[in-house]
C-alpha cells in the first residue's frame, strides 16, 4: 500500500504517465495482501476467543465451586459459644486466601487446639517425617501432630474440646494419609463425646474408582479400610461411609456434620489452590500420584528429589534412555532415593490426564529392570493392600487380566459406596 502511493505521488509530482500494467500488478498484490491480512486476523480472533473460552470453562469448573470452607454463614452459628479444635494443614484455606485458623479466630471463634497431619500444620515435613508438638508461630495456639507414635488424639489432649473441625484437601488414594487420620479424629471424637465436623472439598481424581481392595490382613496407616486405591469419593463423603460402615473401633459412630460443597460435580475438573503436600506440587502430579506411588514399594525413584515429583520415574538399575534426572535434596525430600545418582527411567510430565490406575509403567519397568529380585521391598504389598498384584506382575500377567481380577471387588465397592454420595 505505502508502495502504491508512492507512485501514486510521483504521478502528480512529475506527470509520470504510469504504466497500466504496473498499476494492475500492485492493485492485486495490494488485494491479495489486505486478504491475507483480513484472513490472519480473524484466525488469531478465533484463537484468542478459543482461548478465553477455554479459559472460562476453567473458570467455571473451579472457581464457580464453593468448598465447604467458604460457607462460613452456615457453620459460623454452629460453632459459637463452642470450645473448638481444629486439625488443617496449608489447604485449610477460604477462597480469598485466607486461611481457615486466621478466619475462625477474625470471627471469635475459640480455638483451643489446632492438629496437624503427616506434612505438618504449614505443609512442609517430607512424606514419613517425624512432628513435634509446638506453637504456630502467628496465633500462639498449640499445635499437636498426629503423626508418627500419636496418631490419635489422646483424651487429655482432647480436655475441654466440644467440636473439633476438619478442613484437609484430600486427592482421592487409599495410601494418601489424610483419610488415615479422619478415621482416627473420627474414632476419638465417638470415645470422647465430640461433635465432628467436615469441611469438605473437591476430589481432584473424583471421578476414578480403580484398583484392587484392601484386604484386611495388610491393614496400616497407608491403608486403613476395604476400599480400592482410588476410591473416587470427597473426605466428606469417606467420613460418612467410615461412620456408616461402621469401620470404627468396636462399631462406634461419630456425631458427624458435613458442609458440603456448592456448584460441585465430580465430572468437573478441579485444580488446586495449594499443593496438598510437599511432593505433589501441581495437577500432573496429583492425576498419577496413585499410579506412581506404587513404585514406592519398589527399587525406583518416583522424582523425590527433583522437580517433577510423581511426574517421572527412574533408577540406576533400569537400562539408558534418552531420560534421565539425578535426585538431589530439596524441599520435601532431605534425603532422596537416589541422592546424587543418575537414574533412567521415562518423562510424563506431559501425557494425557489418565482416568484409571495405570500399571503399565510399573510393568514395564519390572521387566526391563536389570535384577528382578531387587525390584519389590516389603513396602509394596502395604500400599497394594494385597499380595496378589506383586505376584501377578513377577507371573507376567497382562494388565488386562489383572484388572479383571478387581472386578468383583470394584463393583461391590461401587455399590456400597453409593449410600454415603453426596454430589452426582
Amino acid at each position: 500500500m505505502v508502495l502504491l502511493q508512492r507512485y501514486f505521488f510521483l504521478g502528480q509530482r512529475d506527470k509520470v504517465n504510469l504504466n497500466y500494467k504496473m498499476m494492475k500488478y500492485l492493485l492485486s498484490t495490494c488485494i491479495i495482501c489486505l486478504g491475507y491480512l483480513t484472513i490472519s486476523s480473524s484466525c488469531g480472533l478465533n484463537r484468542h476467543f478459543e482461548n478465553s473460552r477455554r479459559n472460562t470453562e476453567k473458570e467455571v469448573t473451579t472457581s464457580s465451586i464453593k468448598t465447604g470452607a467458604d460457607r462460613y454463614s452456615f457453620y459460623l452459628p454452629l460453632l459459637k459459644d463452642k470450645k473448638v479444635g481444629v486439625i488443617t494443614n496449608q489447604t485449610g484455606i477460604l477462597s480469598n486466601n485466607v486461611h481457615l485458623v486466621d478466619f475462625l479466630i477474625e470471627n471469635k471463634i475459640s480455638i483451643q487446639k489446632i492438629f496437624a497431619p503427616e506434612h505438618g500444620f504449614r505443609g512442609t515435613a517430607d512424606a514419613g517425617e517425624h512432628i513435634i508438638d509446638g506453637k504456630d508461630s502467628k496465633t500462639g495456639l498449640p499445635i499437636i501432630s498426629l503423626y508418627g507414635n500419636n496418631k490419635k488424639p489422646k483424651p487429655e489432649q482432647l480436655a475441654g474440646i466440644d467440636i473439633i473441625v476438619f478442613d484437609l484437601q484430600d486427592v482421592g488414594a487409599r495410601f494418601y494419609t489424610y483419610i488415615s487420620s479422619l478415621h482416627y479424629i473420627m474414632e476419638a471424637c465417638a470415645e470422647n463425646n465430640i461433635e465432628l465436623m467436615i469441611l469438605d472439598r473437591p476430589n481432584p481424581n473424583g471421578t476414578i474408582v480403580d484398583g484392587p481392595i484392601l484386604e484386611k490382613e495388610f491393614t496400616s496407616f497407608v491403608g486403613m479400610h476395604p476400599i480400592p486405591l482410588l476410591h473416587g469419593m470427597t473426605i466428606g463423603e469417606y467420613g460418612r461411609m467410615i461412620n456408616g460402615e461402621k469401620w470404627l473401633k468396636n462399631g462406634i459412630q461419630c456425631n458427624l456434620k458435613v458442609i458440603h460443597c456448592i456448584d460441585y460435580n465430580r465430572e468437573m475438573n478441579y485444580s488446586l489452590p495449594v499443593k496438598p503436600s510437599p511432593n505433589l506440587p501441581n495437577d500432573q502430579s496429583i492425576n498419577l500420584y496413585a499410579s506412581l506411588c506404587l513404585f514406592e514399594g519398589t527399587n525406583v525413584s518416583v522424582g523425590r528429589g527433583t522437580e517433577m515429583q510423581f511426574q517421572i520415574y527412574g533408577s540406576p538399575y533400569l537400562p539408558k534412555s534418552d531420560f534421565s534426572f539425578t535426585p538431589i535434596p530439596n524441599f520435601g525430600a532431605k534425603e532422596p532415593v537416589y541422592k546424587n545418582q543418575l537414574c533412567f527411567g521415562e518423562n510424563l510430565t506431559s501425557i494425557p490426564k489418565v482416568n484409571q490406575l495405570e500399571l503399565k509403567w510399573l510393568i514395564k519397568a519390572y521387566n526391563s529392570t536389570s535384577d528382578k529380585s531387587k525390584f519389590f521391598n516389603d513396602f509394596f504389598t502395604k500400599l497394594a493392600g494385597t499380595k496378589k498384584l506383586q505376584q501377578q506382575i513377577i507371573d507376567g500377567v497382562s494388565e488386562i487380566e489383572i484388572r479383571k481380577s478387581w472386578e468383583k471387588g470394584l463393583n461391590d465397592f461401587k455399590e456400597m459406596r453409593k449410600k454415603y454420595l453426596i454430589y452426582n
